[in-house]
């Protein structure tokens, strides 16, 4: 690839374009986003709405809450320390709520993402432009395209992505490629299970929603949580029977952490994250440890909705 434009602004490339110099295709730079991806190849339009609409509510540092820190630890069981300095793959980073924690924990992250939502997460990681170490740069590709060198990361996370592509295992089968010897991949998926089987009002609307234009998928995500969200949280004040939750079709968000106007807000956005999105490609772990393994990983361990493992050494 060979920049051209104008020059950099404070060491960052804003503007100008990429080009192929084997066969001359021409990519542009969108106020500092590389783009390789045409507005008719991004199946997750969706996503790109919700995340410049509330963008906020998941980052830590906006919401005044420690959510994405705690998740991103002890989901990736990566420690702070190992973090500072290493190259890291954001595969599908959103609103770059994960992205904006390697950052900050002194990691150098790639926060890729097919949809507009990458705006959003250029715009969160901002703060991180003037660190002597780590910081994120972003790309708006597609995952299963990656305009990226091979065997050069020293990590790759995809959290809460691959059930929401066309194809989950060349996914899985595919981001392995991009590490060097001995670097650790995670991954966070939707489990397949009996939860899916007890869930018929949302996937009876399934059949329906991916389809219908992204507003009215927002409007009828917003009047199903005014009518259950009073519900959902009355049900998650009690212990004995909040599991229930798992079969009203909303996506409850209950965590005592957030306000009552957060857990709405929350709830809201992965409704419509439910209801909004082409693909939902649950997996099975013990499956995802097999793909990987037929993959080459080694030292795989895999729970319910997660898998890590390691790119061989030789």
């Amino acid at each position: 690839m060979k920049y051209v434009g104008p020059p950099h602004k404070n060491g960052r490339v804003v503007s100008g374009s990429l080009q192929c110099t084997s066969c001359g295709a021409d990519f542009p730079i969108i106020n500092g986003i590389p783009r390789f991806v045409k507005p008719e190849e991004d199946y997750c339009g969706n996503f790109g709405y919700q995340w410049q609409e509330w963008g906020s509510i998941q980052i830590d540092h906006l919401s005044a809450h420690k959510l994405s820190h705690d998740r991103f630890l002890a989901d990736t069981r990566w420690e702070p320390d190992w973090l500072n300095g290493k190259l890291i793959l954001d595969a599908g980073c959103g609103a770059g709520r994960f992205s904006d924690i390697a950052g900050e924990l002194g990691a150098r992250v790639i926060a890729i993402d097919i949809s507009t939502a990458i705006d959003t997460c250029r715009a969160t990681t901002a703060r991180h432009d003037d660190r002597a170490n780590g910081g994120v740069d972003c790309i708006q590709a597609s995952l299963f395209d990656l305009p990226l060198r091979r065997d050069i990361f020293d990590a790759i996370y995809c959290m809460g992505v691959i059930q929401h592509t066309p194809h989950p295992t060349a996914l899985m089968t595919g981001l392995p490629t991009f590490l060097k010897p001995g670097a650790q991949l995670f991954l966070n998926f939707y489990e397949e299970g009996v939860w899916r089987r007890l869930q018929i009002i949302k996937y009876s609307l399934r059949l329906v929603t991916p389809f219908l234009p992204i507003n009215v998928t927002w409007a009828l995500s917003k009047i199903l949580v005014t009518l259950l969200f009073p519900l959902t949280a009355a049900i998650a004040r009690i212990p004995k029977i909040k599991i229930l939750n798992h079969i009203i079709p909303i996506a409850a968000v209950h965590n005592q952490l957030l306000t009552l106007e957060q857990q709405r807000t929350w709830t809201l956005l992965d409704t419509f994250d439910w209801y909004g999105a082409r693909f939902e490609k649950r997996q099975y772990h013990t499956d995802v440890a097999k793909i990987l393994a037929d993959s080459g990983m080694v030292r795989i361990s895999t729970e319910p909705g997660l898998a890590w493992c390691h790119k061989p050494t030789n």
